[in-house]
């Protein structure tokens, strides 16, 4: 059995180890709804996108103009303010093909990563019709880290579902992504939100193996040594190696560079500790709750998630899911194979999600609105 992407590494490498009157039926369009709360959030105006100077790749340096964030309300243990600053990409759907029933759609990165994980292939959804979201996991990428008490597992998971909340509002169907680690964010939300969740996709996912290990145990002086090493350049460079199938086009220096870029940022050493202090994501038990249509895309050379086991376990155990094998991909097929993992995407969203959005729309209650009475 083997670990997720970055926490193989740290095992190995650092511990040696892993009103009466009418009818009203309450049915916006995934589109409309979401536009209305979108236009009503607060920008969070201390925020700036992260520097791309001496970054070359152009799909790198447009999702870093396009980055914002948002202030995202979440209970006082996780901050004292009552909100925090959640930074994420949007890559608007292409009208011309987006369906009236098509829901936006949140991607997930996975360990220590960030939205930008998500470059080349943001931009192909949206061209595809498909409205998305690349949002940032409250403690990694571009997130505040200021002011916020805990970055657990838990408050990781409150914050991504607070998002939701604010982007889109409680009731409107979405759909989510999970890349790597990403993927056990995304089932813990899917979740949280059922019956909204109107579809699940996971990316060679980890969602078998709970927690992180012996570093949840770790004193945190140690603790701080540990995820000190997690952003070091050979560590980096080693999972950078790790993800792709061809290597010699992918895992570049440059790559290297852009997955470490939000580990510079003050804050996000002690952030670190805080999630592993925490445990981790617990997963494994939710998986076969989850009711939504859920797409299982695996690159078929994964070297860090084994997809004959891994792969095939998430279709026998999600109680509506089917299997799609990127060919000639590593770990990351949204950054090896991004046209490929789109069209994928976009044909699951054609003849699953899109059904799923139907359905969860007439399931939503009638109001009865008339002289003096609204009923829910």
């Amino acid at each position: 059995m083997r670990f997720s992407c970055l926490q193989a590494l740290i095992f190995a490498l650092t511990f040696s180890s892993p009103v009466g009157g009418f009818l009203v039926h309450h049915q916006p369009t995934a589109l409309a709804s979401h536009r209305i709360y979108a236009a009503s959030t607060m920008p969070d105006l201390t925020f700036t996108p992260p520097d791309m100077t001496g970054i070359q790749e152009q799909a790198c340096i447009d999702a870093a103009k396009r980055m914002t964030r948002v202030a995202v309300p979440v209970p006082s243990d996780i901050s004292p303010s009552g909100s925090v600053g959640i930074s994420y990409i949007h890559w608007p759907a292409d009208k011309s093909k987006r369906s009236k029933n098509s829901p936006p759609l949140l991607l997930i990165h996975g360990f220590d990563s960030s939205g930008l994980e998500y470059r080349r292939l943001g931009p192909k959804l949206a061209a595809k019709g498909i409205d998305t979201y690349a949002v940032d996991i409250l403690g990694w990428g571009f997130t505040q880290y200021d002011g916020v008490s805990s970055f657990s597992a838990d408050s990781k998971v409150k914050a991504l579902e607070n998002f939701v909340n604010t982007m889109f509002g409680k009731e409107t169907p979405f759909c989510i992504a999970g890349a790597s680690l990403g993927g056990a964010a995304a089932i813990e939300l899917a979740a949280v939100k059922q019956g909204v969740c109107a579809g699940l996709i996971l990316i060679d996912a980890q969602g078998f193996v709970d927690g992180v290990g012996p570093m949840a145990k770790l004193p945190t002086p140690l603790a701080k040594l540990g995820v000190g090493v997690l952003k070091s350049i050979p560590l980096r460079n080693s999972a950078n190696q790790m993800s792709y199938y061809d290597k010699e086009t992918f895992a570049t220096e440059e790559a290297q560079v852009i997955g470490r870029l939000h580990c510079l940022r003050d804050g996000w050493d002690d952030a670190m500790v805080s999630f592993m202090q925490s445990g981790g994501f617990s997963p494994s038990s939710k998986i076969p709750l989850i009711q939504s249509p859920s797409l299982v895309l695996w690159g078929r050379q994964d070297g860090i998630l084994e997809g004959k086991e891994y792969a095939n376990q998430f279709v026998e155990t999600l109680p509506n899911a089917r299997l799609v094998w990127i060919e000639e991909c590593g770990h990351v097929p949204h950054l090896e194979q991004p046209e490929t993992t789109a069209s994928a995407i976009a044909e699951f969203f054609n003849s699953d999600v899109e059904t799923q959005v139907t359905s969860v729309q007439q399931s939503q209650p009638t109001y009865l609105v008339g002289a003096g009475f609204v009923g829910a």
